[in-house]
């Protein structure tokens, strides 16, 4: 499982990030809106832990702008304002819970599972669709007009990038943050090779939709 702790206070947010990779979640952190926001585009995270009060963009502009443009991501609001009415404000503006300082790290965790859990139910008969395909992201499951083909992991990762951004022109850094996240060293020949892999499931399963190349950018799903 992979999160991202947005947290302004350094220390803070180096011990949360240290005591959930102990419990062998996967971490990235940030400290300030402008980071939050590049971070939450790049990457796909299981769950975002979120400071409320922020430099630059605060916690519940970043959760309103997630919301208005679709990004259903779990998100634990961790803040110093525990007052009904922040509380009221925080939930109402989209988040999955809401925390208040100080806290127990086994409180957090207990929290995280319990918004992915509620997020994986609510998701788990979600199908993506564009042109003639069909893919189940909990089923790692295409199926296009010649059948059904399973995908890997990142085949998936890849796939699902592609479904919840149609006919859009997607650059290699996006599609390789997206899936690798924003820190990887990870080679464009690495996604090369799994753009290779999707168009040959779409030739398996007889699918008129492809990944076309944008020389000198990226890639964009499109119809034929």
């Amino acid at each position: 499982m992979r999160i991202l702790v947005v947290e302004d206070d350094r220390s803070l947010c180096d011990a949360i990030a240290y005591w959930l990779r102990s419990r062998h979640y996967e971490t990235d952190e940030c400290h300030d809106g402008e980071e939050a926001e590049f971070y939450r585009k790049e990457a796909h995270y299981d769950c975002i832990l979120l400071d409320r009060m922020l430099p630059g963009t605060d916690g519940i502009r970043i959760l309103q702008n997630m919301r208005t443009q679709g990004d259903t991501t779990p998100v634990i609001l961790i803040t110093a304002l525990g007052e009904l009415s922040d509380k009221l404000t925080g939930l109402d503006s989209g988040a999955d819970d809401y925390l208040v300082k100080p806290f127990a790290f086994e409180e957090l965790e207990a929290r995280i599972r319990s918004v992915v859990r509620r997020r994986l139910g609510a998701a788990s008969d979600a199908v993506l669709q564009f042109g003639d395909l069909s893919y189940r992201p909990d089923e790692l499951s295409l199926t296009g007009p010649g059948g059904q083909v399973l995908l890997s992991k990142k085949e998936g990762q890849v796939m699902e990038t592609f479904l919840r951004n149609p006919q859009k022109t997607l650059s290699r850094e996006r599609l390789t943050g997206q899936v690798w996240g924003p820190d990887s060293d990870v080679e464009y020949t690495n996604l090369d090779n799994y753009i290779h892999f999707l168009r040959k499931r779409f030739k398996t399963i007889k699918s008129t939709v492809k990944l076309a190349n944008v020389w000198g950018v990226g890639y964009r799903m499109e119809e034929s």
